[in-house]
């Protein structure tokens, strides 16, 4: 399969701030690229970068097989970007919103008309598409932005935090549309400061931070990084907490540990469900007083917060 982005050692500066040092980016054509990481790390000047926006410094980047610096007025026809902001004009209507970006793609008035109308259905916008963004809810409008991202049929999409902002309802509208953009074979990079987000959709993950690549995988070689699973539980006593320890130490792959009043133990293990039932059956056994167990597996949370350092955005409120 073919590589849609390819981008080595970009280096971006902005006049002592290194935005971007030396990132490598490789994403087969047809997948969806989730990049991930915190505040600043470089995620919105990777994708000004790969889409015209902005030119690096130093290193290089394909899009779509074409040079973003070299090739830049031939690549503009074959991507397409949505920003953290819905890119349109709220005095016109939907329609005419997506009709003028046809008419700058050069799909000629009968083309573009057509095609406005058809993503007008597409995104649930008939009913809408005569009235003024103006009055449309925030929702709306990033659909209709996604919408506008669209009009030229792009090989490759760019969404830059495409639901930022919206309410929860709204948020899960927009990853139906986008998986549904996914399952048509459509080549796309994904920033998002919602970590589900990215464990939802893409396929690959690229967790960025001070402008490089520090992890990549999928969502669950992530996770298996930081740990693997682990049994969380919690005891009515510090005897019940050592005799737990005890219990559940031949079940560890690693060091149990306890909070500071030592009634709530962590176990690191592997198995699955089946160590949660042999864990229970052991304290059972030895009468220890439980009052919560479960086996949980590292988030992406944890993933972010192990490789970067930092809380996430989401859990930060910067945003």
């Amino acid at each position: 399969m073919a590589d849609a982005i390819v981008a080595e050692g970009l280096v971006k500066r902005y006049g002592s701030v290194v935005a971007l040092d030396g990132l490598d980016l490789t994403v087969p054509q047809g997948s969806v690229m989730g990049l991930l990481g915190p505040n600043g790390a470089g995620k919105t000047t990777t994708v000004r970068v790969l889409t015209t926006l902005l030119q690096h410094d130093e290193g290089r980047a394909r899009v779509a097989g074409l040079d973003v610096v070299a090739d830049a007025k031939e690549l503009r026809r074959k991507i397409g970007l949505s920003g953290q902001y819905a890119a349109v004009d709220e005095n016109l209507t939907g329609f005419e919103n997506l009709d003028m970006v046809g008419r700058l793609y050069h799909l000629g008035r009968q083309g573009s008309r057509e095609r406005a109308r058809e993503l007008l259905a597409r995104f649930d916008l008939v009913e809408a598409g005569d009235r003024p963004v103006k009055g449309y809810s925030g929702g709306m409008r990033r659909r209709l932005d996604l919408a506008g991202a669209l009009v030229a049929r792009p090989e490759v999409l760019f969404l830059d935090e495409p639901t930022t902002g919206l309410d929860p309802r709204s948020r899960l509208g927009m990853w139906d549309v986008i998986a549904e953009l996914v399952a048509g074979g459509t080549t796309l990079l994904l920033t998002t400061q919602y970590l589900e987000e990215a464990d939802r959709l893409a396929d690959k993950i690229a967790v960025i931070d001070h402008g490089r690549v520090i992890a990549l995988g999928t969502a669950d070689e992530l996770k298996n990084q930081v740990g693997g699973e682990r049994l969380e539980l919690t005891v009515a006593s510090a005897e019940d907490a050592a005799t737990a320890r005890s219990v559940l130490a031949p079940l560890a792959i690693g060091d149990i540990s306890a909070d500071e009043r030592g009634h709530r133990l962590t176990v690191p293990v592997s198995g699955g469900a089946a160590v949660l039932v042999d864990g229970v059956r052991r304290l059972d056994a030895e009468s220890v007083k439980v009052l919560d167990i479960g086996l949980r597996r590292p988030t992406l949370d944890d993933v972010f917060l192990t490789l970067t350092g930092h809380a996430t955005e989401e859990e930060q409120g910067e945003k």
